[in-house]
């Protein structure tokens, strides 16, 4: 549909793909983490850094899914440089070991893309006792980002290339409870909503990005952070949510985006030269976007942070 064709500011739209944002950009000398790379958008997104030049790091908790994609990219790009590390992000034990094992390689870190996720499950904890989404889309991130940021300053000021953090988010931030976070609440079975959960859990990644751009920038390090939504895209996400997985599988291709699409404003945020020096931004169809106030409010942001800090101490 033409709608969905109109380019935006940046030259793109809903319709470009992962390999058109990126064209003719040259990533080789950079090194990604990509979460969540063994299936859906972080799949296409490994694939299509690697094909610029990228080396990227898969963190995957299914190492055997994970195996499949690296053996089908560097089939269709031999000389793809891609590894996978283990990384279960509803537990803090496994991102701080995910991190250890990373810094002690003594690679470089220049892009941090929190990409993984799990959306409209039912009530479970995770294995450190935080609600699953929330734990999962937010905390494991939040704590993950913090531990590889030394290491992202080193790389920046070694390399003096500017380091970016990519937080994928969701238009369904919007739709969250009634404080957005709640943070007396966060474990609280009997009002526990998956959908409105996984609202919070996207705020969160937004609230997140903002104070960390806050931080990055009183710290004058040459690192921006970002969030994005990628859209409605066919992808196994859905598959907790039985009716919408249905509809998914058979209207959806007409009108959610494919995996190279939605891949596409995730890799423009992380490669496109338009983005440089741009912090604390949202987009959407790889275009800037505004999202809601709550999702504006720096209080709000701040007290995320500590909140956080609390719950991976």
């Amino acid at each position: 549909m033409w709608l969905f064709k109109r380019k935006g500011a940046s030259g793109f739209s809903y319709s470009s793909t992962a390999e058109e944002v990126t064209h003719g950009i040259d990533g080789s000398g950079l090194t990604a983490i990509v979460t969540g790379a063994s299936s859906g958008i972080g799949s296409e997104t490994t694939r299509t850094l690697a094909l610029r030049g990228v080396h990227v790091i898969m963190a995957v908790r299914n190492m055997a899914a994970g195996k499949d994609v690296k053996e089908a990219i560097v089939k269709e790009i031999p000389a793809a440089k891609v590894d996978i590390m283990e990384l279960d992000l509803s537990s803090l034990a496994s991102v701080r070991k995910f991190a250890a094992d990373f810094i002690s390689s003594g690679h470089l870190l220049n892009i941090l893309i929190n990409n993984a996720g799990v959306m409209a499950i039912p009530f479970i904890l995770s294995k450190d006792n935080t609600e699953l989404q929330f734990a999962t889309n937010h905390l494991g991130h939040f704590l993950l980002t913090n531990l590889l940021l030394d290491k992202m300053k080193e790389t920046a000021c070694e390399t003096n290339r500017e380091g970016r953090i990519v937080n994928v988010s969701s238009e369904a931030h919007r739709v969250t409870y009634r404080e957005g976070i709640r943070f007396d609440k966060i474990n609280d079975q009997q009002s526990y909503s998956r959908y409105l959960a996984y609202g919070q859990s996207k705020l969160a990644n937004i609230l997140f990005t903002n104070e960390l751009m806050k931080r990055l920038k009183e710290d004058g390090v040459e690192i921006t952070a970002n969030s994005l939504n990628p859209g409605a895209i066919t992808t196994n996400l859905f598959r907790h949510m039985t009716i919408v997985n249905g509809l998914a599988s058979t209207v959806g291709k007409f009108v959610l985006k494919n995996v190279q699409q939605g891949a596409s404003t995730t890799c423009y945020v992380a490669l496109n030269p338009q983005v440089k020096g741009v912090s604390g931004k949202y987009f959407l169809d790889n275009n800037l976007a505004t999202p809601s106030a709550m999702a504006k409010d720096m209080d709000l942001a701040k007290r995320l942070w500590d909140f956080s800090m609390d719950l991976v101490k």
